[in-house]
């Protein structure tokens, strides 16, 4: 393997993988939740000169683009690396889009090849009505008028020079195309190259390696869609450095039970999770035991974030309890294996951070964009600063604009945006600044927190700044039985709320109290349902200032989630959208 100075200035991230096949032939580097089926480092570099040697047959060469609309298995990372190795570009398409939507990514990537699992072929049969292809690729099934994985293999020619092909790759070569799925307007294509993800995989892997050099086996689980960076970028790229086994979840919606049984070393969660993993630690700790244990972890948890020492008394009690009651808890939900913990995507309440490192679970949460190949801004987990997304990482620069936007620089910085020289150039100016869009804060000591989008901030009819997301996160902190919340009030006299039910605690709660009818649209309605939200919309309001508070809200019958149009996958909110598709809902607030 590679040492990380070596990775930074490696020729590609085509070298970067093969070292680590090389170092790791026997180590798994892929695995399948569902079946437990596995492909070591040798096994998978052997796949990818043979995917790689078919896709040549097929016409693919440096400089092209390959489609790939796939879920959450091993065949993604054969078939992505593969084409890495011919110096092409691969971009995954949203398992939700629509046939109108691939067909416009066709468009502006310019491909003429898809590779997709049976599932999506009608879609990408529909989408080529509008761009061509020449050739479509189905992974898991032989479908008469596609071509299988297993064929294109076949068919590749024997005299297909792998090692001078890959080896022919430069840093400055297109290695990803990111079609960011965007909270307003059609999905941008961020160009990525070599030299930006070796940039940020070598700073990644720093920041594990100091967390990870007692660990026996690496394992990362791969469950967000990989049409998104921040899953390709944990659970793919990452791993050709680190040589960890990822293991691949299809529906995201269990990675909380494929925690019991991966008990990954590090992972990358989105604020969902985290919540959920709370819900279900609060759920173990229910007994008196289980509340002396967390009153303990809190105690000596606060002192830390304080900065201020533990007395010995506390320590050895809290070791006391965490071998007693937490480690327990930590090891049935398959978290006790965890050395390096992220939250990123949206941002998260500090009172869930604050609970899981008092239970022995220490989540960094981090800032990083999609046009800064995910490299950015972090808490260490040893000087975590809740409430910050922490402090610039090596070789990142960070700096406010006048108006009070964050603004980034690094290595990591894309090349631009897929076809649009003006949107680049107003993202990223002459002195090589990306502009994030968020309006942020640094204090003395370089840690970072952000205020909002600029775009979403809210400006009352008295000319007040809101920020959406302090007021969210209060009114789904302090009540459980939302998954989402959606403020509103640009250019109103106050504060309003669009309110979703979270499906499981809901149905859980229809349980408890014996509602038969648990539909969304009849939850939404149901006495006791609203009662127990509105209970929640009065606590978060107490941790808010007046003109913040959220003064009507309405509980939308239906359950958001990333499958739907609501939720970005890393679960942002689409505001234009939802301001647009529950108009009717909003006005009726201020009626």
């Amino acid at each position: 393997m590679m040492s990380l100075a070596e990775v930074v200035e490696a020729p590609s991230l085509c070298a970067v993988f093969q070292a680590t096949v090389a170092a790791c032939p026997n180590v798994v580097a892929l695995r399948r939740w569902e079946d437990g089926h596995e492909i070591t480092w040798g096994e998978y570099g052997e796949r990818v000169r043979r995917i790689a040697a078919g896709l040549a047959t097929l016409g693919v060469r440096r400089g092209d683009t390959v489609a790939i609309m796939l879920t959450n298995r091993p065949e993604f990372h054969l078939v992505d690396a593969a084409v890495m190795h011919l110096g092409a570009t691969a971009f995954s398409i949203y398992n939700t889009f629509t046939a109108e939507q691939v067909a416009s990514l066709f468009d502006s990537a310019g491909n003429r090849v898809a590779i997709c699992e049976q599932r999506f072929a009608d879609t990408i049969r529909q989408a080529t009505a509008h761009h061509p292809l020449e050739h479509i690729v189905c992974v898991d099934a032989s479908v008469s008028d596609l071509l299988s994985l297993d064929a294109l293999v076949e068919s590749a020619d024997p005299a297909f020079d792998f090692e001078a092909t890959w080896r022919a790759v430069d840093r400055e070569d297109l290695v990803a195309l990111i079609y960011t799925s965007g909270t307003t307007g059609d999905p941008k294509g961020v160009e990525l190259t070599h030299a930006n993800l070796l940039f940020a995989v070598a700073a990644k892997a720093e920041q594990q390696r100091e967390f990870t050099q007692e660990v026996d086996e690496e394992r990362v689980i791969s469950y967000l869609p990989d049409a998104n960076l921040a899953n390709r970028f944990a659970a793919h790229y990452v791993p050709m450095v680190t040589a960890t086994t990822v293991t691949d979840v299809a529906d995201g919606r269990s990675v909380l039970r494929a925690f019991a049984d991966v008990h990954p070393t590090t992972f990358m969660g989105v604020p969902m999770i985290w919540y959920k993993l709370k819900a279900l630690l609060e759920g173990e700790l229910a007994s008196a035991g289980g509340q002396h244990a967390l009153e303990t972890g809190l105690r000596k948890a606060r002192l830390e974030l304080a900065g201020e020492p533990v007395p010995v008394d506390l320590a050895e009690e809290y070791a006391e309890v965490d071998a007693a009651v937490l480690a327990a808890a930590r090891a049935r939900l398959g978290v006790d294996a965890l050395v390096f913990a992220t939250s990123g995507g949206a941002p998260i309440a500090p009172e869930t951070l604050e609970f899981l490192l008092a239970v022995g679970v220490r989540v960094c949460e981090v800032y990083g964009l999609t046009e800064s190949a995910a490299s950015g801004i972090g808490n260490h987990p040893d000087r975590i600063r809740i409430g910050t997304v922490g402090q610039p990482r090596g070789g990142v620069e960070a700096q406010l604009a006048e108006d009070g936007e964050l603004l980034l620089r690094s290595r990591g910085v894309m090349r631009g945006y897929r076809n649009d020289p003006e949107k680049t150039a107003a993202t990223i100016d002459a002195d090589g600044w990306l502009h994030t869009g968020d309006i942020a804060t640094i204090d003395a000591d370089g840690y970072v927190r952000i205020v909002d989008r600029k775009k979403d901030m809210i400006i009352n009819s008295s000319g007040k700044n809101l920020a959406p997301t302090n007021i969210e996160n209060a009114v789904k902190l302090a009540s459980p039985l939302l998954s989402s919340v959606v403020a509103v009030g640009e250019g109103r006299p106050h504060i309003a709320a669009l309110l979703v039910l979270d499906r499981e605690q809901a149905e859980a709660f229809a349980e408890q109290h014996g509602i038969d009818d648990r539909r969304p649209e009849a939850l939404a309605r149901d006495p006791q349902v609203l009662a127990a939200v509105a209970e929640g919309v009065r606590r978060g309001n107490e941790r808010l200032s007046r003109v913040e508070q959220v003064r009507a809200h309405t509980v939308l019958p239906t359950y958001w989630d990333a499958n739907g149009d609501e939720l970005t996958a890393t679960t942002k909110v689409r505001r234009k959208l939802v301001n647009e598709k529950y108009a009717a809902e909003i006005e009726s607030l201020y009626a």
